[in-house]
């Protein structure tokens, strides 16, 4: 079993998580920028060594009623795969349907402009066609050639 010494180390290995103590000496580390109400990644690492990680959207482990999964024996390996999954599933945005129906299996990315508009980027049948919504606004036979295009459009990679 990791000593509590060493979770901390480990857990602060995560720049994106923010240390708050708490009561009897435990402490929490938050994700600021969870989708979700849960911030809490890591709640109440207790000095004995037990603590949890929030893994509620997480299938491959054993949680109690509030999705947390117990982390006091796991490995150092254990410990960084579950927090890089919770903090992967804290920022998740559940997509539209409509994306879904056009993404399926295929390879793709989001580009954002300071519009807050959404093109989607995916690379079908050795194309790199440009998504907004449903309708198909451009199509690249390079990826090179599609990401200058966003770029030169305004937008960037969300």
């Amino acid at each position: 079993m990791l000593t509590f010494e060493e979770k901390i180390a480990i857990i602060e290995e995560f720049p994106e998580l923010e240390r708050v103590n708490v009561s009897l000496g435990r402490v929490n580390f938050q994700f600021k920028e969870s989708v979700s109400d849960k911030k809490n990644v890591v709640y109440h690492l207790h000095p004995n060594g037990n603590g949890f990680v929030y893994a509620g959207q997480l299938s491959n482990y054993q949680t109690n009623d509030k999705g947390m999964a117990n982390i006091r024996d796991y490995s150092e390996k254990e410990l960084k795969q579950i927090i890089k999954e919770a903090i992967i599933s804290l920022s998740a945005v559940e997509r539209p349907v409509t994306e879904t129906a056009i993404i399926g299996e295929n390879l793709e990315e989001r580009w954002v402009n300071e519009e807050n508009e959404v093109l989607l980027l995916i690379n079908e049948d050795e194309a790199w066609n440009i998504y907004f919504g449903l309708n198909l606004e451009e199509s690249f036979s390079t990826y090179e050639e599609a990401e200058m295009f966003l770029v030169e459009e305004g937008f960037k990679r969300s």
